[in-house]
């Protein structure tokens, strides 16, 4: 503790000297005087002098309820931040020209970090980020379910030159590479020189920073894809060192198949592997997440890195045509299955429908009472037209949220000690996730339902996250972190997006701030983008070493 006050008095001698450099020392000490034991690996890089903003920009946080990303208890205390940098935390002395804000005993915590987000796909026409800012998410991880920006070199320059409000990392898109290798031509298995093609893609994604590979493998074209082909890739990834994260096979019918499959790629490959929103999405395995569980921590015992993330529904969001693996829309027995089974007809529910408009916001049930047929024949009809207009060539067709979930799993799987959070959304999706997970978490799965501790659930989106996507001195608050933030009222938190009124903004969260910025305060974007590309440090340019370490929605 000497240690720190005695650099904390440094802090103090740069900011009335007004000298850039010795701030960024202070700093440095700071944080190498808190880890106690690795002072390099905390220290600023040398690079980080020209992101640093002037000496008096500094933000002293009091009377906070700090629950810090750790899991540790929850502690009253002060924060003080000069720069894109958490400078002090704890007896932290005022100094002149300090910004002073009381936070009155509200939770002040590190900014939320969604591990499974589709805000890439919105994110350089929404910069503002409503809908993840409004929830207290600071950092977005893209390239999801296999479909990633095409180069992910490309489109982080564009980030770099117009940044956005929330920080971004990405991985590289199976799905994307098969795009481009195998183009039109993609219903059936990769020969080994297309598999090779593809690894160069992917190396020269991982080399522009991308955290590692991404599948959808219950998309097109992932879908075709052999087990060797995937594994292959991942081997790419892991040599690069990076990281696998997969929509798996299969949700539903074929299930632990899939289960197997991540666990042999990461078994096989040696590199982390990420289960993306686990769910249990069929009656026939429903009450089945401690079977699910006892195989993950089997794996885990021997020695594969097996983790997952979670949204906090019982209905997923995606495509039509993604509840038939075979493809075989014209199977009217398949048809039955999928309402017996998977969803039933009033529980999918479209989002938009372009083949028919007025459709939208309408059950496969009330289409098919309307249309005056069996369900089942409806669902194959929907599916049929959609595809009819895919076949011109026209893109966002439809999509469809679909209820195939129960209490009981969600509750298990998101209580599992490596699962973190997520939203799978998008910044402007029919989905209600995309506006309200985490504060659904903090009020639902937290406050009202006892399923996690307030410190355990902030764990859960921030310091947990980071590690699970390889994320550094982010998601804890502490000395030479980022100074990503979320202040929120434990009280009275809780989500109010709904799948008929999905953008509607959470009530709780009071302020948010990216390296150091304001992004969310008082219910409003302030319209400051300070977010930043996060890269993995091998493949990182000087302004962005050390931002990462190691390494359609549903």
């Amino acid at each position: 503790m000497r240690a720190v006050q005695h650099d904390m008095a440094a802090v103090g001698v740069a900011l009335r000297a007004g000298l850039a450099l010795s701030l960024v020392a202070a700093l440095a000490s700071c944080a190498a005087a808190a880890s106690h034991t690795k002072p390099s690996a905390d220290a600023l890089p040398a690079s980080a002098v020209a992101r640093i903003d002037p000496p008096t920009s500094a933000l002293r946080i009091v009377n906070a309820r700090l629950i810090d990303g750790t899991g540790a208890p929850a502690r009253t205390t002060s924060v003080r931040i000069v720069g894109d940098r958490i400078a002090a935390v704890g007896d932290v002395p005022p100094l002149p020209g300090d910004e002073v804000l009381d936070a009155h005993g509200l939770v002040l915590a590190p900014g939320f970090i969604d591990t499974h987000s589709h805000a890439d796909s919105d994110l350089l026409e929404m910069p503002e980020a409503l809908a993840a800012v409004s929830q207290g998410i600071t950092t977005v991880v893209g390239g999801q379910d296999g479909d990633s920006p095409f180069p992910l070199a490309d489109f982080f320059a564009k980030l770099d030159a117009a940044p956005a409000a929330v920080n971004l990392a990405a991985y590289s898109g199976h799905g994307t590479l098969r795009d481009h290798v195998l183009g039109k031509d993609y219903k059936r298995t990769a020969t080994p020189a297309e598999i090779a093609d593809m690894s160069r893609l992917l190396e020269s994604d991982l080399e522009a920073g991308a955290l590692g590979l991404s599948t959808g493998l219950e998309y097109d074209p992932g879908i075709y894809s052999s087990r060797d082909e995937v594994l292959a890739l991942a081997k790419v990834a892991g040599r690069h060192g990076g990281r696998y994260i997969s929509h798996v096979r299969s949700e539903d019918r074929h299930f632990w198949e899939a289960i197997d499959e991540i666990l042999t790629i990461g078994r096989e490959a040696k590199l982390p592997v990420q289960i993306s929103h686990v769910k249990l999405a069929m009656r026939s395995w429903w009450g089945q997440a401690p079977r699910l569980l006892a195989m993950l921590d089997a794996a885990r015992k021997q020695g594969i890195d097996v983790t997952a993330d979670i949204y906090p529904y019982l209905y997923w969001h995606s495509g039509l045509t993604v509840l038939f693996p075979a493809r075989n829309f014209d199977d009217l027995a398949e048809s039955r299955r999928v309402l017996a089974e998977i969803a039933p007809a009033d529980g999918l529910l479209l989002g938009h429908y372009l083949p028919n408009p007025a459709y939208a916001n309408r059950t496969v049930a009330d289409i098919a009472k309307e249309r005056g047929e069996p369900p089942e024949v409806t669902l194959l009809a929907l599916i049929h037209d959609a595809e009819a207009l895919r076949a011109q060539g026209k893109t966002d067709v439809e999509d469809v949220i679909g209820t195939s979930m129960v209490e009981g799993d969600l509750e298990k799987l998101l209580a599992w000690p490596h699962t973190n959070l997520c939203t799978d959304g998008q910044l402007d999706g029919s989905h209600p996730r995309g506006f309200g997970t985490y504060p659904r978490v903090l009020g639902r799965y937290v406050r009202e339902r006892g399923v996690l501790s307030l410190e355990e659930a902030v764990r859960r989106m921030t310091s947990l996250a980071a590690d699970h996507v390889g994320i550094e001195r982010r998601g804890r608050v502490e000395p030479g972190a980022f100074a990503d933030l979320v202040l929120f009222d434990p009280a009275t938190v809780i989500d109010r997006a709904t799948t008929t009124d999905p953008h509607a903004l959470s009530v709780g969260i009071e302020r948010v701030w990216v390296n150091g910025k304001p992004v969310f305060v008082n219910g409003a974007v302030t319209g400051l983008r300070r977010g930043r590309v996060l890269r993995r440090p091998a493949a990182a340019p000087a302004d962005h070493a050390g931002a990462v370490s190691g390494a359609g929605p549903r």
